[in-house]
């Protein structure tokens, strides 16, 4: 999902470079004003890319909290907690 709004990003780009540069041809714009214009552009840009991006985040991890699942932290103690069994259970072996 992340490459294709990347790529899709990309061609937005693009296009608004053109569109610039074509008002920049037709003296709409002088080429200060086109920089300004493209930075302004980008910036927006990435900052609407951060807001979707925590956006989805938020829906992901609601989603997933709803659906009960074992988060990472949970998995890692889980982990730990075999693996002092498992040194119990060799341990109590070797005794006997």
């Amino acid at each position: 999902m992340a490459k294709k709004a990347l790529l899709a990003g990309l061609g937005v780009q693009e296009s608004v470079k053109n569109f610039v540069d074509d008002l920049v041809k037709k003296g709409e714009l002088n080429d200060a004003e086109a920089a300004r214009l493209l930075k302004d552009w980008m910036n927006r840009a990435e900052e609407s890319a951060r807001d979707l991006e925590q956006k989805v985040n938020e829906r992901v991890n609601k989603t997933l909290g709803l659906m009960n699942l074992p988060s990472r932290d949970d998995i890692t103690r889980l982990e730990k907690q075999i693996e002092n069994l498992s040194k119990l259970l060799k341990e109590t072996a070797m005794r006997k």
